[in-house]
């Protein structure tokens, strides 16, 4: 896990994720915007090696920080690890994703969790936008409306949900005590890898149907906002009702085993 730096402006704690960009200038467009706004990490996944130039063009020496200090990751898990709640985009809609709602609803209910939390923006790729797959690591979808023309230059879209977030924040300074002992992506991610291995022992999930069972989940616990303690506490069940599971004929008493 990579440790950040102390943040030094309110949005220090966002990072924006980048799933799949295909041209390196929305890369520095999209650091350019976010230095605007004084957010502090930029992830991209890919396995490509984007030019650095390009990048660095479109963001100017102003955002030439984050350029160099990017994180690239292999898969979006490892983008999602370090965050405890992460906003996904998406222009498209479906009964089995998240429910949507506008960057500026979205946000109001992001902002409280500022302090103390790292909060991820997720953008996927320019042609195609986030798979249900990536959207399983979030816990808010967003979706920017429009006059019919649903599709944004990448950066638009950062722009206006950098935007959203940065108005709501000193429209609405939130005081309170900092929720920063919610479990991060990483360990909510160990978590359901239990409960899934837990639910398939039991034969609740099935090839069939355990995608959708498991995105249900996702969406079911991630509105409540597990924290650190509690995720550890669901994933010890889960590996408690395994081991009993697995050492059932060993734990039985001879006379019930028997019978």
């Amino acid at each position: 896990m990579i440790e950040r730096q102390k943040p030094t402006s309110p949005l220090g704690q966002v990072g924006i994720i980048l799933v799949g960009p295909k041209f390196p200038e929305n890369i520095g467009a999209s650091a350019r915007v976010a230095s605007n706004f004084g957010i502090s990490e930029l992830a991209v996944v890919s396995s490509e090696d984007y030019d650095q130039e390009r990048m660095l063009r479109m963001a100017t020496h102003k955002a030439a920080h984050l350029i160099h200090g990017m994180r690239v990751c292999k898969t979006t898990a490892e983008a999602a690890a370090p965050y405890h709640c992460i906003v996904g985009t998406t222009a498209r809609q479906g009964r089995r994703r998240l429910e949507d709602q506008t960057p500026r609803e979205v946000m109001a209910q992001v902002a409280p969790m500022l302090e103390g939390n790292n909060i991820g923006i997720m953008f996927g790729p320019e042609d195609a936008g986030l798979t249900n797959e990536d959207l399983d690591y979030c816990q808010f979808a967003s979706t920017i409306p429009t006059a019919g023309f649903s599709s944004l230059n990448l950066a638009q879209a950062v722009a206006i949900h950098c935007y959203e977030l940065y108005t709501t924040l000193h429209t609405h300074p939130y005081a309170g005590v900092p929720q920063s002992d919610l479990a991060n992506s990483f360990e909510l991610e160990g978590m359901y890898e239990h409960i899934e291995e837990a639910l398939g022992e039991i034969t609740f999930l099935h090839d069939t149907n355990r995608v959708y069972w498991m995105r249900n989940i996702r969406q079911f616990l991630g509105r409540v906002k597990l924290k650190k303690k509690e995720s550890s506490l669901i994933r010890g069940v889960c590996r408690k009702f395994l081991w009993h599971s697995r050492h059932h004929d060993q734990a039985m008493p001879e006379k019930e085993q028997e019978a």
